[in-house]
């Protein structure tokens, strides 16, 4: 088995941060069921800002909202008004063509991207 990614956000803004939150990360519902992502998913995320990465859970927010916000400690790790990219795994013995959006700077989806062989190829 191997661990292969199966969805990704790209480019999503830290709409905000909540270091008092119990935990997680919580994502647009509408972004979430784009890339199949499910609610309690582990997920990585990592900050195209500042290059900080960190794994926690999805929580999904109001469909059309917008919202990505980091949650819990993770608040303190990535911050509001970073940009990052969100990633979902799955465990697998067959590849798998990754579900991947990219998202405009209110995060609502831009377009569809295709990941092949270490290119992005715009679809």
């Amino acid at each position: 088995m191997r661990s292969v990614m199966r969805s990704k956000i790209h480019k999503a803004t830290i709409t905000e941060a909540n270091p008092d939150y119990i935990g997680s990360i919580t994502i647009d519902a509408d972004l979430i069921e784009r890339v199949g992502l499910w609610q309690n998913e582990r997920v990585l995320i990592a900050s195209n800002t500042t290059g900080a990465r960190l794994e926690t859970y999805v929580i999904a927010g109001e469909a059309g909202s917008g919202k990505i916000a980091m949650n819990g400690p993770a608040a303190h790790t990535i911050g509001l008004g970073e940009e990052v990219v969100i990633m979902g795994f799955e465990l697998t013995t067959q590849p798998i063509e990754p579900k991947v959006i990219l998202v405009d700077e209110h995060n609502r989806f831009a377009r569809d991207l295709t990941e092949k062989a270490g290119m992005v190829l715009t679809t």
